[in-house]
């Protein structure tokens, strides 16, 4: 345990990498997944395979955590001896989890809590989330790790593509993003968060190779685009088991990304296959 009895805490949308999350000792809220007969756990109880494996019988809905779900975890961390808690979660603008884990962290008692709303999603939010962990293996004091990490906010971006929108719509999560797109015209939305948090469309491609492509030179651009030049970055790439056309992507973003300190990539997590759909691929830069 470090010095000063601080745990890391992310939601399940957060696809931190399951080694990491061992390595660092995290602790995830799992969100709900729920089908007319059944509620699962996001990544507990129930896969990404096995909800795209079910899209065409039963495409099911999300929802939050339960109150009781997060004061249980609240209440593990203060039986592991934990005093302070560093909860990072995705989008405010796109989950209700900020708010609520916000919510009834001011009156559990035991426990100094402080609630990081990355305004992003799935490993954007994993990465601040990593970063985070690492600075406390450095030695952090609260104060610092507070700031370092809402720093890393604005210096963190993720962006996909969906071979379709229909799920984004389906869900209610489509944001800024136009829901009509020429089908005929073959158009993917190259999406990503603005600074509210808020889903929008960088660019509209013809051509799924060509909106891949595109994805990865729109952010370099944001990457060349920071001042002062970062010295040192993360790359993340994550899908929605589409691993043939991941690998490719992977291939051509460590070219653009060559001097990258760490690379994390996986799948995304049931909640966000939900929402996105099979096929999703992102990819994302964290200057730090």
């Amino acid at each position: 345990m470090n010095k000063d009895k601080i745990a890391i805490l992310v939601d399940s949308c957060a696809d931190v990498p399951t080694e990491l999350i061992q390595k660092y000792g995290m602790y995830i809220i799992p969100l709900s997944i729920i089908y007319k007969d059944s509620i699962y756990s996001d990544g507990v109880d129930i896969t990404s395979k096995e909800v795209y494996d079910n899209f065409n019988i039963e495409i099911p809905q999300t929802s939050l955590p339960t109150g009781g779900t997060i004061l249980n975890i609240f209440e593990r961390i203060v039986f592991d001896g934990y005093e302070k808690v560093l909860a990072i979660t995705i989008s405010g603008s796109l989950s209700g989890t900020y708010n609520f884990i916000r919510l009834l962290s001011d009156s559990f008692e035991g426990l100094d809590v402080f609630v990081v709303d990355t305004k992003c999603v799935a490993l954007g939010s994993g990465m601040t989330a990593i970063l985070a962990a690492e600075n406390l293996e450095k030695g952090f004091s609260w104060e610092e790790l507070k700031k370092a990490t809402v720093e890393s906010v604005t210096k963190t971006k993720i962006l996909f593509c969906v071979p379709s929108l229909k799920y984004l719509h389906k869900g209610g999560r489509i944001g800024l993003v136009s829901s009509i797109i020429g089908g005929r015209l073959d158009i993917k939305p190259i999406i990503s968060c603005n600074e509210d948090g808020i889903l929008y469309s960088d660019a509209k491609i013809r051509g799924w190779k060509n909106s891949l492509r595109k994805m990865i030179e729109l952010l370099e651009q944001y990457f060349l685009s920071l001042s002062p030049s970062p010295q040192s970055y993360n790359i993340a790439i994550a899908h929605g088991n589409a691993y043939d056309e991941a690998a490719i992507v992977k291939e051509k973003l460590v070219e653009k990304f060559k001097d990258y300190d760490a690379i994390y990539e996986g799948l995304v997590s049931p909640v966000i296959s939900v929402h996105a759909g099979p096929g999703v691929i992102g990819v994302g830069v964290q200057a730090i």
